[in-house]
This record gives C-alpha cells, structure tokens and sequence, in this order.
C-alpha cells in the first residue's frame, strides 16, 4: 500500500469521524445528563438531512443557501427535541428508564413515516457546497474539498463545547450531572430545565451533523438506522456523557472503518464493533469516561414492585381458544398467529434476562437469529431434515450465547447492554459479509417446513407446541429456586454475593437459558417465512422484543407474551390498513406509555389493589 493510499484513507476516515462525533457527543451529552437511551437520535439526524435539502432548494440566496439551511435544519431539529422533550419525555421521567426508550423507540416510528411523507421513499441526491464542491491534489491523490472543510471544523466544535463545559457555569452543572444528577438535584439546581436545555443542545448537533452530511451521500429512508448504531458505538468507546471521548473514539471508528475496507473488505463491518467489545470488557466506562459514582441495575428497577399475577383459569382458556380456534381461521390469520407465537417464545425468553435477572439487553436478536441461521444453514449445508434442523437451531443459539454471554455477564446496567448490542452486531456483520456461506444480504431462501407440515394448521400446531412448552419452562424456571435467586441478585446483588451466591454462574446460566429459547422462537420464524436474512440479527430486531416486555408489563412474567401479541397485532392490523403504519403504531405506544407507562399488566395490578 502507498503512502500516498495511506494519507487519502487516513483523510476520509477523519472526515467521516468529525461528522460522528457531532451525532455522538449529542447523544452522549444527552445520556449523561438525563439518562435516556435516545434511539430518536438519529431520526433527528435524517430529519435534518432532508429539510437541508429542500431549504437549499427553496432559499432566494444563491451559494449562500445551503450554509444557511445547515444552520435552520439544525436549529429546527433542536426546536423538534425542545417540543419532544417538554411534551412527551419530561412526563416520564420519574418511570423506569428504559420506559423512555420505548417512547424514543415510538418517536423512530412516527419520524420515519414523516420523512417518506413529505420527501418520498426514493433516494435523494444533496446539493454540492458552494465554494467546497472539488477535489484538490493531496501526495499526488485527488481528495474532496468538502471534506477536508469537515476535519477543520470537528475541531472547532469540539473547542466551541469545551469552552461551553468548562467556562460557563451552566457547562459546570451539566457537567456535574454526569457524574451524578441526584447530588446537583439536591443542591437546589432546577432539573427539568436543564434537561431540556441538554436535550436541545443535543437535538441540534444531532441536526447540525445531518445537515453536513448532505454533500456527502445520498439521502435514504433508513439513514437513521445506520448512523444510529455507530453513535452508540462512539459513545460507548469514549465513555457515557464524555464529550472528549466521543472525540477521540469517532476519530478511532472514522480510521478502523476506512482502512477496515481496504484491508479487510469481507470483515469491515465486524471492526468497529470488535473495538466496542474489547474496551467494554476491558475499560467499561470508556476510554476518557468515569465510573458511575452510584452503580444502577436497571433491571432491578424495572421489575421492582408487585404486580398482578395472571388467573390460571384465564391461562387455561387461551390456550383452549388458540387451539380449538385456527381451524375456524383464514389462512392469512393462522400464520398471523403463528407469528405471534414466535415472538411471544422470543419476549418470554428476553423476559427471564430483564424481569427475572435484571440485566437489560439490546442485542436479544443474537439468539433469534442465530437459531434462524442455525436451522437454516443445517438445512441448507448440512442437509438435515426439517425437524433435525428446527430441533438444532436452539442448540447453536445457546452454544453462541454461552461464548459472548461469559463476557456480558461481567458488566451490569447500560455497559452490559451495549456489549450485548456488540456481539449482536458482530454476528450481524458476519451473516452479512460472509456471502458464500450465508449467501450475505441475498439471505437464505427455500427454508421450508417438511411436506407433512407444510400445511398452515399443521405447522401452526408445532409453532403452538414448541411456543406454549418453552413459555412454560421459562414461567417454571422463572419460579424455581434457580429464578428466585436470580431475582435476589437483581435486587441486592451484594446481600446476594454476601450468602455465598456465585452471581456471574447464575447470570451466564440465565443468559444460555434465554439464548436457547430465543434461538427456538429463531427457528419457528424462519420455517414460517421460508428464508433468513441478515435482518434477522439487526438494532430493531433486538427493540422489539424490549418494547413487547415493557409494553406487557415487566413486573410479571405473563407482560412479555402478552405483550408480543398486542404488538403484533397492532402492527398486522396497521401494516394492512395503511401505508403509514409506522406512524400509527408508534402514536399508538406513546399514548401506552404515557397512560400506562407500567405496561398493561402493572395497570391491571395498580387497579387491583386499589
């Protein structure tokens, strides 16, 4: 390789790294200061993208056009987050965290169908910067102006922000909220002031870094979901709530993912989620982060207090129901239900981890993907019949989770969280990139049932099956002295360890357990579709299942399938009536969580008792 090769590389890795860091310090500011795992935030990026390019267009200013729209889409995003904040998270911030990720989750919804009402669903091409449009000669390689403008102004930004922190009194109070929000709280400082005002400021440079990435590529419907996961990526590597951090970690993301696909094209996608992995395991704070000054289980949190326990009479009757009704059914309606029933199995399984456990994980969707490869690929290489591949696939989701899960277990709260997002994303990476096995984004087609169940009823019967006996297991576990303990180290880890439990065997176990189901709700899925795509292992796949607890109610064991069926159902029902289904089943969980932010069954408890 040149040195010249070398120099160009190392100058678009920092170009894309200055734009990564403006989405990634908002969203670490954010996260530091109010705690919310803001999954909107890259939706505030897209949105900022496509109003530069329709301000550009329509501003009477000639060259200057563009560079004032970057400032108005920015500020209008940062007017977007002041309306979010005060209208719909500061009503929810006294509920349990991760209630607010799902009405940020809710907020991805009701943003993408926004973007492709008002802009379209096809791709866009952004307007060049005028007077950066070019290239200029650097060691005999042409390199593009516009983005040797970008590494001069991530510095800037970043000196802009550290003069912000560090010389003003209000930089000094978030600050300290970083570190710890409950002492600046009791020293009389009005919290939900400045919650909004870190929520805009990371709303607008969120924005700010959309605006700027419109010279640079094409304008997508889904661009909110892949700069999205390279934010946490970033925030993660240098540290929660660490603005220099996110620094220093976009400039490493921006250099591993440039020479990532010069070096290693076939495994470029793996990198920067095997550099997120290492430091967690290593340093899980961060690089230039702190450790919390008052360690949170936010599991424990989540699944505290009592909540109604399910009648078994009504248990009893829904299973008479589902199976004497299907034969009665469409079609269409049985295999709605059978995949109702795949992600009930999958929510339960998550269940045992969040509810039971008590650790929080944003990468669930390694096990059901892995069980769909697994039945898929043993299928399709192995040549192994039907019922041998769909039998085998939790094993190999429960071998998977046996390795990563050793590392996740070793860190607690958002650290373990994001780990588990890492080692999803790196088997995402994997499943697509490696073509000749996987067949890569193509996915795997012909994954079909054996011809004795290929008829609708007949494998809606064994999804019934495998579905209602691994709910049921779970619910045993769940209530065996295995679950009990797990539930005692959610509460009080320390009192726990006091008593001589072994808290990282019981955790581990746990998270096999959950790999193992949710490799089985993996396998039920794939052989209702017929094939399996790398899609099957992505960030939203490992959301839903968090959004079927939380919506269902976390506090008992019956809120995850209950909540699997009332999230499918909304989304059959939307998808079918309307083309903006996003929108309505995302309006539809914000009024859920705003009405009953303790999921339907933590209302029925609360209602119970009173």
């Amino acid at each position: 390789m040149s040195p010249s090769l070398i120099l160009i590389q190392l100058l678009s890795g920092l170009a894309h790294a200055m734009v990564l860091f403006l989405i990634a310090s908002g969203l670490s500011l954010i996260f530091g200061v109010t705690r919310i795992v803001n999954f909107a935030h890259g939706s505030f990026y897209m949105l900022a993208a496509y109003l530069t390019y329709t301000l550009t267009a329509a501003l009477p200013l000639g060259g200057g056009s563009f560079y004032v729209a970057v400032l108005l889409a920015a500020a209008a995003v940062g007017a977007v987050g002041f309306a979010v904040e005060t209208a719909l998270l500061r009503r929810v911030y006294r509920a349990p965290e991760l209630y607010q990720l799902l009405l940020t989750f809710a907020l991805v919804l009701v943003v993408a169908d926004a973007v492709r009402f008002f802009w379209g669903t096809e791709n866009k091409t952004g307007p060049a910067a005028p007077g950066l449009a070019g290239s200029v000669p650097i060691a005999g390689q042409l390199f593009p102006t516009y983005d040797l403008a970008l590494i001069a102004l991530g510095p800037v930004v970043a000196a802009a922000l550290w003069g912000l922190f560090y010389r003003t009194k209000w930089g000094i109070l978030i600050r300290a909220a970083t570190q710890d929000r409950e002492m600046v709280a009791a020293l009389g400082v009005d919290q939900a002031k400045l919650f909004t005002s870190v929520f805009v400021l990371g709303s607008f440079l969120a924005g700010l870094g959309g605006a700027l990435q419109v010279p640079r590529q094409a304008l997508t419907n889904v661009m909110d979901t892949s700069i999205i996961v390279e934010a946490f990526v970033v925030v993660v590597i240098g540290g929660m709530g660490s603005v220099p951090g996110a620094l220093l970690a976009a400039v490493v993301i921006g250099v591993v993912d440039a020479f990532g696909v010069l070096l290693l094209p076939k495994a470029s996608l793996v990198m920067m989620f095997v550099v997120m992995a290492v430091v967690l395991i290593v340093r899980p704070w961060g690089l230039l982060g702190r450790p919390e000054a008052q360690a949170r289980t936010a599991g424990g949190a989540l699944a505290g207090g009592s909540a109604v326990g399910v009648p078994r009479a009504w248990v009893v009757a829904v299973l008479a129901a589902l199976v004497a009704v299907p034969p009665l059914l469409p079609t269409f309606y049985v295999w709605v239900l059978v995949e109702i029933l795949a992600f009930a199995l999958f929510a339960a399984s998550l269940h045992l981890l969040m509810g039971t456990g008590g650790m929080v994980s944003f990468g669930h969707a390694a096990a059901f993907g892995l069980g769909a490869y697994g039945s898929a690929l043993l299928m399709h290489w192995a040549k192994a019949p039907m019922p041998l591949a769909f039998a085998g696939a939790p094993l190999v989701a429960a071998l998977c989770a046996a390795l990563y899960g050793y590392f996740c277990v070793r860190l607690t709260s958002i650290y373990f969280a994001m780990l588990t997002l890492a080692f999803a994303q790196i088997a995402y990476a994997i499943v697509h990139q490696w073509y000749d096995v996987t067949g890569g984004d193509n996915g795997l087609l012909g994954i079909w049932p054996a011809p004795w169940l290929a008829a609708p009823l007949r494998y809606y019967y064994l999804a019934l099956t495998a579905s209602a006996v691994g709910i049921t297991l779970l619910a045993l576990i769940g209530r065996a002295p295995f679950g009990l303990t797990l539930r005692a180290v959610r509460d009080h880890a320390r009192r726990a360890e006091a008593v001589g439990v072994n808290i990282r065997v019981h955790q581990w176990t746990a998270f096999v357990v959950a790999g193992f189901f949710g490799g089985l709700a993996g396998a039920t899925f794939v052989f209702l579709k017929g094939s399996v795509f790398p899609d099957y292992l992505a960030v939203r796949m490992s959301v839903e299942p968090l959004v079927m607890v939380l919506l269902g109610g976390v506090q008992v064991f019956a809120g995850a399938p209950v909540g699997a069926a009332i999230y499918k159902l909304l989304d059959t029902v939307a998808t079918r009536y309307t083309e903006y289904w996003q929108v309505v089943l995302g309006a539809i969980l914000m009024v859920l969580v705003l009405v009953f932010p303790r999921g339907i069954l933590g209302v029925l408890s609360e209602r119970r008792r009173g």
